[in-house]
This record gives structure tokens, sequence and C-alpha cells, in this order.
């Protein structure tokens, strides 16, 4: 193995690593407050790249209600990704308000929120196709201004290609990541939500409105998976509104493999699952959705709790 195929490898596994990690966060989020998995997080991410994309190009596509249709304005990508992740935390807002907290409510079984999550992606999703349709969108070349689509770089004689795409997905995912790190180890709001997750009736004991904060992780998992959907749209285009239902699976495959519940872990699970499909060999190429799963099922076997989870113990 040369060291251009080796730090090519690295980047691209990185690079799409890192929005696993902030894709599997919000799933993580949810799961670490409610206990469950929370399976509009998928249809969230979709929503949440095509309102990115509206903001930032303006104009829809030739199918559904929305054909040839174009709006006033089109925002810088910045802007555009900012609103576009506070538009899918608040559909992440409305997911708490529809598919969990009238079954919370009642005291119902945990299955029945997960499967009632699950009616409100199918919703979600088959409106924005009722909307946009199911073509093929993707964002203009020259969505980053006047960056440079890709940097060229000669080692050895051989030639590295950096996407501007690429660093701009690490870039940003990096400083999400420390964002959120911050918010939820140095803020009064995010030590409230960790009292939360602990123990929802001891915090509500204590004063903290749990109805409040659990409403507040719905917004920041929807945003987090919405820009997750945008870095991805942005790189590979957004391949119609069901485009988000391999990435919900490989998410629930993150943070099984780094542990449930584990916010440490759904990072490393998100990189280790990235640089893995990186380095498949390209002979393989067609395999790499299953890469995710085929490594779940490893580590697994060694270590049921995942690779920082905790291990629960059963008091008899």
């Amino acid at each position: 193995m040369n060291i251009v195929y080796f730090l090519q490898n690295i980047l691209n596994g990185l690079s799409i690593g890192s929005v696993y990690a902030i894709f599997a966060l919000g799933y993580t989020l949810v799961f670490s407050i409610l206990g469950i998995i929370n399976f509009a997080h998928g249809a969230v991410f979709t929503l949440g790249a095509y309102c990115t994309y509206a903001l930032a190009v303006g104009d829809f596509g030739l199918n559904g209600l929305l054909a040839g249709m174009s709006l006033p304005f089109s925002l810088p990508f910045p802007l555009a990704l900012l609103g576009g992740s506070i538009m899918a935390g608040c559909v992440g807002v409305l997911v708490e308000r529809l598919a969990f907290r009238p079954l919370r409510a009642k005291g119902a079984d945990p299955l029945l929120a997960l499967v009632s999550s699950l009616g409100v992606a199918l919703i979600l999703v088959n409106c924005l196709q009722f909307l946009v349709g199911a073509e093929i969108y993707s964002f203009p070349s020259d969505i980053f201004g006047s960056l440079p689509m890709a940097m060229i770089f000669k080692m050895d004689g051989k030639i590295l290609a950096v996407r501007t795409v690429q660093l701009i997905i690490l870039g940003v995912s990096l400083a999400m990541l420390l964002v959120l790190a911050w918010f939820m180890n140095r803020t009064r709001m995010g030590k409230a939500l960790q009292a939360t997750a602990e123990n929802p009736e001891t915090a509500s004991l204590l004063g903290i409105n749990v109805d409040r904060y659990i409403l507040s992780t719905f917004f920041i998992s929807g945003a987090l998976g919405g820009l997750a959907g945008t870095l991805i749209g942005a790189s590979f285009g957004l391949a119609g509104p069901y485009f988000g239902v391999s990435y919900g699976l490989k998410g629930l495959a993150v943070i099984v493999l780094g542990g449930l519940g584990s916010i440490p872990g759904a990072v490393l699970g998100g990189l280790v699952i990235g640089l893995g499909e990186a380095f498949l060999p390209p002979d393989y190429s067609s395999m790499k959705e299953a890469v995710a799963f085929v490594m779940l099922f490893v580590i697994l076997l060694a270590r049921p709790q995942g690779l920082l989870g905790q291990q629960t113990i059963q008091k008899v």
C-alpha cells in the first residue's frame, strides 16, 4: 500500500465517518433520555438536506407539487446550512409532539413509541415526495463560492486529490462535535440534559423541567440530523426522499457499535465505520453498504455492550 493511497483513504474515511458520528449523535441523545430509538431520525436527516437545498438554490425540479417553482431569494451556503438545520430541529420537535409525548403521557409501552416514530417517518417522507417528487437533486458546483472543486498534491510521483467538499465536511463536523462537547459539559442546560438522561424522576424532584429538556433534546437531535443530511447531500447529491433510509440504518449500526447511549461511543463508531468503508478494496465497492453491519457483528461478538458502552448489571 503506497502512502498516497493510504492518505487518500484516511481523508475519505474521516470525512464520511465524521458525518456518521454527527448523525448517530442524534439517535444517542434521544436514546440516552428516553431509552427509545427514534426511527423518524432518518426522515429528519432527509428533510434537513432538502430544506438547505431549497434555501441555497431556491429552485425546485420538474415533479411534485412544487414543480417549476422557485424561492424569491437564495442564501449563501453557510446561512442555508444553518437555516436547514434549524428547520430540521423544528421537525424533530414535531416528531416528539406527535410520536412520543402522547404515548409517554399515558404511560404506554416504549415499543409503541418506537412504532409510532416509524409511522411519523413514513408520513414525513411521503409528504416530502408529494412536494418535490422522487427525482435526484444536486447542489450546484459553485455552491461554495469561488473555492476550487479540489486541491491537487503530488507525492512520490502520484496525485493526491483533496475535494473541497471533504475539507468542509471535516471542518464543519469537527466544529460541531467540539461545540456539542462544550455544550453538554460546560453549560447549565447541557448538565441538566445529562441529569435528565441519568434519572428523569430524580431530575424532576430537583426542579428540572423534564418535558422541556426532552423537547430540547429532540430539537438538538433533529438539527444534528439535518446538518448531517446536508453534508451528505452536498457531497453525493440528494437521491430522492428515501435517501435517508440507508443512512438511518447505518446510524443505528454506529450507535450500537459504539455503545448505546454513549456520546463518545457514537463518535468513535462513526469514525470506525467511515474508515472501514474507505479502506474497502475497489473490487468490493458494491459491498460498501454491508461494511457497517459486518463490523458490528464482529465487534459485538467480542463486546456485546459495544466499544465504549457500559455493561448492564441485572439486579435480582
